[in-house]
């Protein structure tokens, strides 16, 4: 054995504690302790120092040359046994955990029975290192992730499948649901399990619930899923329908609108009224028709009859006067610009449309007609109107 030896890490980054193979070193030997690390210096059995990350010089009973004198009467083991631990300060992550059997609980929005797994991953880290040597490590030589994964299965699915229980009860979530609160599981679950990592000298940096199993394939819970389902596109489709007929119905009335705003504008730029154009469609009819019916007709017949006199010429005389009267009594009758309906006397506004009513007295320069609302040329000889 040299007179005085080099105390290092020798291990890697996934493990938690290492033990250096070298013991009962001499005295003055050198111990590294690199940054994020820890070293424990035992000396007869007992924890003496915690050393962090530095170059120390160890005293030992070991005193080089006399050793072999010394230790003949134990056959050449040293009765000052010493020994280093050096502990990994870095954050273990990405170690994976998962329940080793399924979480039986009812399904608390529908009263229904249901078994579910659970799976993720979480991050480790050393926060008491003695805590860990004494409670957890003692005489072996390493301690890795999966040792450590190992030691603390039964008591993390333990608690784990309680607490999802728990969890899952008291905030009353829907398993078809389950996916959207697994942020809120993780924070929950850490907060949960971190006492119990720290009595042993670690911190659960990190716990994440990534992923749920349900029992898709079991026929009842599929049952239960289609029901489920079922009922959000029955409520989806009578929404589509109810919105597809209120669009007909906006579309129906939008395009009644247009055709009759269309008309009105038609009616305004021609210069004459609703009324106006069904006395001009009945005249068209007249005109149309043989006989005493028509106009032209019975102009003629009453041009004829005049010679002949007597009652028959009066009467169709009054009859005529009769007619045309009835036709200046139209014309006098004032109308919507807007809708055509007939306006009360003295009316300011249209009491069908709601429409201003414009009453204009200014008569046509070259045949005398009194324009009756406003216009570019007059509807009896075509002039253009001034003003």
């Amino acid at each position: 054995m040299p007179i005085a030896q080099v105390i290092k890490y020798e291990g890697d980054n996934s493990t938690f504690v290492w033990k250096h193979p070298v013991e009962d070193f001499n005295t003055n030997s050198q111990l590294i302790v690199h940054e994020s690390q820890e070293a424990i210096f035992f000396m007869n059995g007992q924890p003496l120092d915690l050393f962090g990350s530095g170059r120390y010089t160890l005293e030992t009973q070991n005193m080089p040359i006399l050793n072999k004198i010394i230790n003949l009467p134990t056959g050449g083991v040293s009765a000052f046994h010493c020994e280093v631990y050096f502990i990994n300060k870095v954050d273990q992550m990405a170690i994976p955990w998962g329940t080793d059997s399924k979480i039986q609980y009812i399904e608390p929005t529908y009263g229904f029975p249901i078994s579910i797994g659970a799976g993720g991953e979480m991050s480790l880290k050393v926060l008491d290192s003695k805590q860990l040597l004494l409670r957890l490590v003692g005489t072996e030589r390493e301690l890795n992730r999966d040792t450590l994964v190992t030691y603390f299965r039964a008591f993390l699915m333990a608690r784990v499948k309680t607490y999802i229980a728990q969890i899952i009860k008291s905030e009353k979530i829907n398993i078809f649901e389950i996916d959207e609160k697994l942020l809120e599981f993780s924070d929950e679950l850490k907060a949960k399990l971190d006492a119990d990592f720290r009595e042993y000298g670690i911190s659960l940096e990190k716990f994440f619930v990534t992923r749920i199993v349900k029992p898709d394939g079991s026929p009842q819970y599929e049952n239960f899923k289609q029901l489920y389902y079922r009922q959000y596109a029955d409520v989806a489709d009578a929404k589509i329908r109810q919105q597809v007929g209120v669009i007909d119905q906006q579309t129906v009335a939008q395009k009644m609108v247009i055709e009759s705003q269309g008309i009105a504008q038609k009616r305004n730029i021609e210069g004459y009224s609703y009324q106006q154009e069904r006395g001009f469609d009945v005249a068209e009819k007249l005109a149309s028709n043989e006989g005493a019916g028509n106009i032209s007709s019975a102009g003629l017949g009453l041009g004829m009859m005049a010679g002949i006199g007597g009652a028959v010429g009066n009467t169709i005389g009054t009859t005529f006067s009769t007619a045309m009267d009835g036709m200046n009594q139209t014309q006098a009758n004032r109308y919507c610009e807007n809708c055509g309906t007939q306006l009360m006397d003295g009316a300011v506004f249209c009491e069908e449309c709601g429409t201003p009513v414009h009453d204009f007295k200014d008569r046509c320069v070259k045949c005398g007609y009194e324009f009756q609302r406003q216009g570019k040329f007059c509807p009896k000889c075509g002039s253009k109107r001034e003003g």
